[in-house]
């Protein structure tokens, strides 16, 4: 189980190897996903404060090559597993995008597995 430290928003944990846009939003939180987690936008992007997000999918360095003067921290949370615990700011919110009538399509949930093959378990989540 990752602890996810949501910078000014608070704290939710996520089974081994839940995709990271997933936890946010099961943590209540309105990140924006409007590709529906698949790497073709940017607007699940956030900055990893700490913690090891693991590595960057072929798509997602491919989306963010895309963008300029990107700090080396960003990454797409629709492209991040869960396998360590992490803090993160959340740079792209529906409440911050009233012209927005919803965050996007709901991403698709990914088998719960880490690099070094540990299994997630869902329980022990906080809502915000």
């Amino acid at each position: 189980m990752a602890t996810i430290e949501m910078e000014g928003i608070g704290r939710t944990s996520a089974p081994d190897g839940q995709r990271l846009v997933l936890a946010i939003m099961d943590a209540g939180v309105d990140i924006l996903h409007r590709c529906g987690g698949n790497a073709r936008c940017t607007t699940c992007r956030v900055q990893v404060l700490g913690g090891d997000p693991g590595p960057m999918t072929e798509a997602e360095i491919a989306k963010l090559a895309t963008l300029d003067d990107l700090p080396e921290n960003m990454r797409l949370s629709c492209q991040v597993r869960c396998c360590d615990d992490l803090t993160v700011r959340v740079l792209r919110r529906l409440t911050d995008n009233p012209d927005m009538s919803d965050a996007g399509p709901q991403p698709e949930t990914w088998p719960l597995e880490c690099p070094n093959g540990t299994a997630g378990r869902a329980d022990g989540r906080e809502r915000f």
